[in-house]
């Protein structure tokens, strides 16, 4: 077991790899296929040590709390991400398994010890995911009521401060802020190895970008554009570079590979067209989408807007072949990408034959190097 925190997130492959929302049924995929991922915890194990014995970087969950509805309920049986990422790093030995963090539902202090304790059963392999903002209708359940746009990263910064205080001072704190007011704060244990774990954001405003590049080790950004993506990571680099900090750029996405080009299209068409779940996708598009943008798109654009919803959240599709499927993970990367959040309809049974035919694609290309445990 390695001591180094996060090892296989920081340096490593050129490109990474993450499995993306399995702590979700369905994953991301709002469809209604028989064989859609289900979500019991021991599929999750499986998953996990799946990808810790091919050299997948990391694991990376969804912060859900209710589900989208529709004929499946889209979502809507989810296990809680810091405990999750506990089992997981408890069966795992060099995957870096992340939590995802709504900031106003854990207090800081609350969320410091879950961290740290998961952290532990790593060894320095969790890795946590800060969302400042997202769903009224789940933060309903709680009692809450969000902040302005904007201010929920202010929030997000002193709830940030306060966890990277608790890792490193050695004497009890009070904390005075806008939105916190603390005292006597003191944690123990440290983190392991005595710093933090690594951290991701997936704010996509100019505020959320910004708060990322300042704060974070990762940031998500947008695929559909790969020019706008380029002059927005660059941006990035250059805003955390400002502050003598490296950063690195994931974007999110699905995959689905067959061995030939008809037979990855044939499937796509059956479970994100033919059976996706359309009242879910509705649901998504009010959270998600301007409705003005909607009703300007033409009948055709709408449906590969549909399409692309149905198959893994409107993020990039690859689609194909395991050389076009490893052609559009080299797009991303020569684009600026440092690694590729993915799902797949049904993770167990579509996970081997990636790793069997496009990862070594991948190291072909010099993306990836081999992994040797």
């Amino acid at each position: 077991m390695t001591t180094e925190r996060n090892a296989t997130m920081r340096g490593g492959n050129r490109f990474k790899l993450a499995v993306f929302g399995s702590n979700c049924s369905s994953g991301r995929a709002a469809t209604k296929v028989p064989e859609r991922w289900e979500n019991t915890f021991e599929d999750n194990v499986r998953l996990a040590r799946m990808s810790d014995e091919i050299g997948i970087e990391c694991m990376v969950p969804i912060g859900r709390w209710k589900g989208y509805g529709g004929a499946t309920n889209f979502e809507g049986s989810t296990f809680e991400t810091i405990t999750w990422a506990c089992g997981l790093l408890a069966a795992t030995r060099y995957l870096t398994v992340f939590g995802t963090v709504h900031v106003a539902i854990f207090p800081p202090v609350l969320a410091a010890k879950q961290i740290v304790t998961a952290d532990h059963i790593g060894q320095g392999r969790f890795g946590l995911n800060i969302v400042c903002g997202w769903n009224q209708d789940e933060f309903d359940m709680f009692g809450l009521e969000q902040d302005p746009h904007d201010d929920r990263y202010a929030r997000g910064r002193e709830w940030l401060e306060i966890l990277t205080r608790m890792w490193s001072e050695e004497e009890p704190f009070d904390y005075a802020g806008r939105y916190y007011q603390l005292r006597g704060v003191t944690g123990r244990p440290l983190p392991w190895g005595g710093r933090r774990p690594i951290l991701m954001n997936a704010g996509n405003s100019v505020t959320g970008r910004t708060f990322g590049a300042r704060h974070c080790d990762m940031v998500f950004d947008q695929p559909h554009y790969l020019d706008a993506a380029r002059d927005r990571i660059v941006e990035t680099r250059r805003v955390a570079g400002e502050l003598g900090r490296e950063i690195q750029v994931f974007t999110s996405g699905a995959v689905v590979c067959r061995p030939t080009q008809n037979e990855a299209d044939e499937y796509f068409r059956y479970f994100a067209v033919e059976h996706r779940d359309d009242e879910a996708i509705d649901t998504m598009f009010k959270l998600y989408l301007n409705p003005a943008n909607q009703r300007s798109m033409t009948r055709e654009q709408l449906e590969t807007l549909r399409a692309r919803y149905g198959a893994g959240y409107g993020g990039l599709l690859a689609v194909g072949d395991p050389d076009t499927v490893a052609n559009e993970f080299k797009k991303l990367a020569d684009a600026g990408f440092d690694g590729f959040c993915f799902s797949f309809v049904a993770y167990n049974d579509e996970l081997p034959y990636f790793a069997q035919e496009v990862i070594p694609r991948l190291e072909r290309m010099g993306l990836r190097k081999p992994f040797r445990p």
